[in-house]
């Protein structure tokens, strides 16, 4: 699979295709990636490392692994692949040929994706909050407008990104202190194992993924992104 990929197919196998490469490359496939592993994920997607070059640093840090004489812990999160998925994305860096592929198709229905917006309005509902009833309300319109959107999905991925970032920043300001220093305590113990394997601007990358995934599941409030209809 090249950098070049059409933005569909890319864009909604990216998650799943790293998921289950991890979890066969571990040998457990009811393993469950952590909230920093996900965090991990769209931190790579977002900075445009192809889903090739994760997959490829994958099975070379495993092989490292298991070429050692002493394997006393076991691998248990994505980030110990880090700095391999990291080399081959350089490698493949300026390599990809351009794309011959015909557009895929959505890998999900319209009644399905209809549903999904649905389902994230009624959560965000919930919430009393003046900025979560106005979020959704906007979902139920795109809701109602589903046809149209279906038919551009890269477009209608920007709008539920602007509507995810003023969630957070909503979710950001209603939070406790209490709330953010127990987010970042995990933060910093998740991570401690593998800081060295990351460069500052990495790490920074990972920790604002990390706090907003990890503020939006403290607080019951869903991601808005298509990435995460699975």
């Amino acid at each position: 699979m090249s950098q070049a990929e059409d933005w569909t197919h890319n864009y909604f196998n990216y998650f799943t295709e790293i998921e289950e490469h991890f979890q066969k490359a571990r040998g457990t496939g009811l393993f469950l990636l952590s909230t920093l592993d996900w965090a991990l994920i769209e931190s790579w997607k977002n900075s445009g490392v192809p889903l090739e070059a994760v997959l490829r640093g994958i099975d070379v840090a495993f092989e490292k692994w298991r070429s050692r004489k002493s394997k006393i812990q076991t691998v248990n999160s994505l980030a110990y692949c880090t700095q391999a998925v990291l080399t081959e994305a350089q490698a493949m860096a300026g390599l990809a040929p351009p794309s011959t592929a015909r557009p895929a198709a959505p890998p999900f229905s319209l009644e399905q994706l209809r549903s999904y917006l649905a389902l994230n309005a009624a959560e965000i509902r919930k919430r009393s909050e003046p900025v979560f009833q106005g979020i959704a309300a906007v979902l139920d319109r795109l809701c109602a407008e589903v046809e149209s959107h279906y038919l551009n999905l890269e477009e209608l991925e920007r709008h539920l990104a602007a509507l995810e970032d003023r969630m957070i920043a909503a979710t950001r300001t209603l939070a406790t202190e209490d709330d953010l220093v127990a987010a970042r305590r995990e933060l910093d113990f998740q991570l401690r194992p593998y800081r060295g394997k990351m460069t500052a601007e990495q790490l920074a990358m990972l920790e604002h993924q990390f706090l907003d995934r990890r503020l939006l599941e403290s607080a019951a409030l869903p991601r808005l992104s298509l990435f995460y209809m699975r």
